[in-house]
């Protein structure tokens, strides 16, 4: 009897395995599970693309990691997690771990985000220059403009100082807190400062903020003269982006370093997709490409 006993544990065992193997979803294109490690100032436009995605493809998990550039580089080029969401492209030093694996990099631009600049709502003066940005980085500014990041270590304190061509930031005129909700609130509740957030978060339906977007304005930002925009003050707006008159543009990456052919790829040919970009229209965002409208005529006599 225990013999028996033994007998149908141990095939019970192995009918429940076989079944698990069967019920698992096999990775392709369009199912399967990947992991992405997303900067965190692009984590809604993800979570819109994942809805749609998921909803297209039941069988798919896109599971994301959320943090500042600083946090989220070290697991990606030690291997860890093989696609990213990145506001530049990898730097050669970045691409060598790749490189010696004989791992391909593939890198696709699929939103363009602008960087807005915005003050307390009670002031008269809504209007910026990017040399007086750009002064106020390098410590030199005469007046008494002051700067509000998220953080440190974000890629938007990273790009006003690669675009400043500053190593590092000035001893008085720029400050860092610790999230973009927390530059919305500041701005909300201080008149001397300019905040500095991603458009892509200002259109976040986030609860957190909803309260005080009523307290802060959108500056206008003029270009240096000669340049794209240096004719006039433009808002970061939808077709300000587009058109890239608005001076403060970036661009949104995907990178997939995934050595494989699976679910990552099949997620980054999505967001470049007429689909994807769709989403990205609608978000507020520029796309990488426009999406062309078809329009079937009917004879109606």
């Amino acid at each position: 009897m225990r013999n028996l006993s033994l007998v149908l544990i141990c095939l019970a065992f192995v009918a429940c395995n076989r079944k698990a193997k069967k019920d698992a979803v096999q990775e392709t294109r369009t199912s399967g599970t990947t992991e992405i490690l997303v900067d965190e100032s692009f984590a809604r436009i993800l979570d819109d693309q994942i809805m749609v995605f998921k909803s297209d493809y039941p069988d798919a998990t896109v599971k994301t990691t959320l943090g500042n550039e600083n946090k989220i580089m070290p697991p990606f080029l030690n291997g860890e997690v093989g696609m990213l969401i990145l506001s530049r492209m990898l730097k050669p030093e970045e691409e060598e771990y790749f490189k010696k694996r004989k791992i391909g990099i593939y890198t696709d631009r699929f939103a363009i985000d602008g960087i807005a600049l915005i003050t307390n709502a009670a002031n008269v003066d809504t209007n910026i220059t990017v040399t007086e940005v750009f002064d106020i980085m390098k410590g030199t500014t005469k007046g008494d403009k002051k700067l509000v990041f998220d953080n440190a270590y974000s890629s938007t304190v990273r790009y006003f100082t690669d675009s400043a061509k500053v190593k590092g930031l000035p001893k008085s005129g720029v400050y860092t807190l610790k999230t973009n909700n927390d530059v919305i609130k500041y701005i909300a509740e201080h008149k001397d400062y300019i905040g500095v957030v991603g458009v892509n978060w200002l259109l976040e339906n986030n609860v957190d903020i909803l309260p005080y977007l009523s307290k802060v304005k959108v500056m206008g930002v003029k270009n240096v003269e000669g340049k794209k925009g240096g004719d006039a003050f433009y808002k970061p707006t939808q077709n300000n982006l587009i058109n890239a008159t608005y001076p403060f543009l970036r661009n949104i990456y995907v990178i997939n370093c995934e050595g494989r052919d699976g679910l990552g790829t099949g997620f980054a040919n999505w967001l470049t997709s007429p689909r994807g970009q769709l989403i990205v229209l609608r978000s507020g965002l520029g796309p990488h490409k426009m999406v062309s409208r078809e329009f079937n005529l009917k004879n109606t006599n």
